[in-house]
This record gives C-alpha cells, sequence and structure tokens, in this order.
C-alpha cells in the first residue's frame, strides 16, 4: 500500500466505496488547540491510551468487522499532543499493514510531522479549514491556541490561516493526499466558501468536502444555499459527493460493556503479566486515588485457576514526577492492570506505554476482579 491512494476509488471519499467497507476512529488525541463560537457546552469524552485503542481495534477486528480504515479523530486535536496519535498510528499500521490509515486536524503543526505521517503510511489527512482569511477565522472562533500559551486571538487566526496553507503545501510535498473540510456556518463564512476552494486548490489540495453546521436549534443551512455553495466551490476544485457524516459506515460503535463507561475492551492477563493490581485503604474497595497510594495489593491465579490474594508490594514515595511511574511498572511488572478510584493522565500514559493498563472503578476488589479473569458480569463502574 502506498501512502498516496487515488481517492476516486477511496473508502473515505468514493460512495460506492463508503458503502461496502467499513471504518473506525480511535479517539486518542487529548487535547483541542482551538473551538468555534458555535460548540456546544457538552464536556468532551477523554481520550484513550494508544495502547486502549489498539486493544478496541482488535476486538472489534476479532468480531469479524470489515475494517478497511482507521483515522484518528479525537476527543481533541490530533496534533495538538501528536505523541499519542503518532504512537497510534504506528501501533495499528505495524499489526494491520493492510489497514490503511488518516487523521483529521486543525493543521497546527501539521508542516513539521508531514515526512513522519508520510513515512507512517498514511492514505490522506484532512485538514479542518473554514477560513482562508484571518478576519473571517477571528469571527468564526471563540479562541485558537497554537501552543500551550493562549494569545490574541487577531493573533492566534493570522497564525492559523497561515499554519493551514503551510500544511497543505509540506503533506503535498511529503507525497500524502490532502482533504479539505469546510463547514459552512451562515452569516460568517458561507460567502467565503468559493475563496477557500480555490485557495486550497491553489495549494494543491486534492479534495474539498462542503458540510452544513448542524445548529441544536435553530434554522439549519438550506439545501438551497448548500447547492450554490456546492456549485461555486466546484470551480475550483474536486467535491465529495454530499452525504450525511464521515460516522457512515463506522463499524465496532458497540461497547462490550453495556453500561455507557468510556471503557472499550477490558485488559486480560497474559502468561507474562497474570496478575492484577489493586490501590485500596480498606483492602476491600478500590477507593484510592493513584497518586495518593503508596502500597498495591496483588492478585492472581492459584494452580486451580481461581484468582486470590497473592500479597501486596510497597510502592514508590509520591514526588519524583515520571521516575515515580517508571520505577512502580518495574515493581508491577507482572501485573497486566492496575485498578485505582482515579488517576492523573501522565501516570496513565507512562504506565500504558510500559504495559500496564489503568483501569479506574469504584468496584469492589473482589468482584472486579473476578470480572477481569471472566467470571461474572460486569457491574462495576470501571472506565480507562
Amino acid at each position: 500500500m502506498t501512502p498516496t491512494a487515488t481517492y476516486e476509488s477511496h473508502p473515505c471519499f468514493a460512495v460506492a466505496a463508503r458503502k461496502k467497507v467499513g471504518r473506525r476512529h480511535l479517539p486518542v488525541a487529548p487535547r483541542a488547540n482551538a473551538r468555534t463560537r458555535f460548540a456546544g457546552n457538552g464536556k468532551a469524552k477523554p481520550a484513550i491510551t494508544p495502547e486502549d485503542a489498539l486493544r478496541w481495534l482488535d476486538h472489534v477486528v476479532a468480531q469479524g468487522k470489515p475494517v478497511s480504515i482507521v483515522g484518528i479523530t479525537g476527543p481533541g486535536d490530533p496534533l495538538a499532543v501528536p505523541e499519542p496519535s503518532l504512537r497510534t498510528l504506528r501501533l495499528v499500521r505495524e499489526k494491520y499493514p493492510d489497514i490503511e490509515l488518516c487523521l483529521t486536524t486543525l493543521g497546527l503543526g501539521a508542516a513539521g510531522l508531514a515526512g513522519e505521517l508520510a513515512e507512517i503510511g498514511l492514505s490522506h489527512v484532512t485538514l479542518l479549514v473554514d477560513a482562508v482569511s484571518p478576519e473571517v477565522a477571528e469571527n468564526l472562533y471563540a479562541w485558537i491556541r497554537p501552543s500551550t500559551r493562549t494569545v490574541p486571538l487577531s493573533e492566534a487566526a493570522r497564525f492559523l490561516v497561515n499554519e493551514q496553507a503551510k500544511a497543505v503545501t509540506a503533506l503535498k510535498k511529503a507525497g500524502l493526499t490532502v482533504k479539505i473540510n469546510t463547514t459552512v456556518y451562515p452569516g460568517v463564512n458561507a460567502g467565503h466558501v468559493e475563496e477557500i476552494a480555490a485557495a486550497m486548490a491553489t495549494l494543491g489540495a486534492d479534495i474539498l468536502s462542503v458540510a452544513p453546521f448542524i445548529p441544536d436549534s435553530g434554522e439549519p443551512v438550506s439545501p438551497e444555499l448548500m447547492a450554490e455553495l456546492r456549485d461555486r466551490a466546484a470551480r475550483h476544485m474536486d467535491l465529495m459527493p454530499a452525504w450525511k457524516e464521515c460516522g457512515e459506515g463506522l463499524v465496532g460503535l458497540d461497547r462490550p460493556d453495556k453500561q455507557g463507561a468510556s471503557v472499550t475492551v477490558l485488559p486480560k492477563p497474559t502468561p507474562e503479566r497474570p496478575n492484577v493490581a489493586v490501590v485500596s485503604s480498606t483492602g476491600m474497595d478500590v477507593d484510592l486515588h493513584l497518586g495518593h497510594a503508596i502500597r498495591a495489593l496483588v492478585y492472581g491465579p492459584r494452580e486451580d485457576g481461581l484468582a486470590c490474594l497473592l500479597g501486596s508490594r510497597d510502592l514508590p514515595e509520591p514526588g519524583s514526577g515520571s521516575a515515580r511511574w517508571e520505577a512502580l511498572s518495574d515493581i508491577l511488572g507482572d501485573c497486566f492492570v492496575l485498578l485505582a478510584a482515579s488517576a492523573g493522565d501522565r501516570p496513565r500514559e507512562i504506565l500504558s506505554r510500559r504495559g500496564l493498563s489503568v483501569l479506574i472503578t469504584d468496584g469492589s476488589i473482589e468482584g472486579t476482579v473476578d470480572v477481569l479473569y471472566g467470571g461474572g458480569k460486569k457491574g462495576k463502574n470501571c472506565k480507562q
């Protein structure tokens, strides 16, 4: 497979292909770098780790779902914190070399990563371009954060427009297919759509999707206006056929736990990691924040296969930063999962990368351990 798949027959672009193949979006991007003035007030779901994302994909494939393409699309921007997205893409590429890969991004920082994305072998990159004029962008966004610091919106809008142009140029130079997604916001950028199409075509983008903003309340964009805007945009570059949303054809949406928790697939024991670690103040319930724990209970299978308490282990004292979690992963090197009432993103990332999943739960130790070893029904509030 080459990173420059012909988009006319691509499963994300062609209508006929979309009806025959499945796509799976993996939400591993932890941070957003912009917010439009039209975004809802709902709280975004937390990102999952690359290792948990691969486990979810394994589960979907094992169910016989026809996964042809995997995309990194949320809950934040894949390139706001690139490392989890890039690691996920590499993990999927290594295990499933025939599955095509893509990501959707605002484009901040994309130019500098173009070569690496091409090296991984992405089929295409989708850029969210709703303005090529800083003035229009300033009216569209509530905030744009090019880095970890907040800058004045007018300055950030100019930076965004320039970065998106640089991204298209760099991605094309790297040999990648570039798809542009433009959302129409009446009264803000509707009269700007043709200008977007012309600018992106000049930079070499391959194909454009023009979609209406769908408000929670109020009047949606009229079909007549959308038809006119699509006609104007089509004068400059190829358009994707009008269709509902990129979620069409997604597979593996049903989570194994029907309680609606954010966990996708529970981790499983392996010969190298047969045990479960738990942090608890009572020895009965999982009730400690991982950051406060100085001791872990370790459960594992007996000779007859039943899980029981094997003992306890002292954990590193708080205060040593990342080194603490690296040492903890060594202490619990025979455990496939660590149960805690809560845990920070950084320790979860470090431990997951070193082979130890962190499962957040408020359930009883006995019941949760039983579930992890395949017994009973999962009635606990668990999430990863």
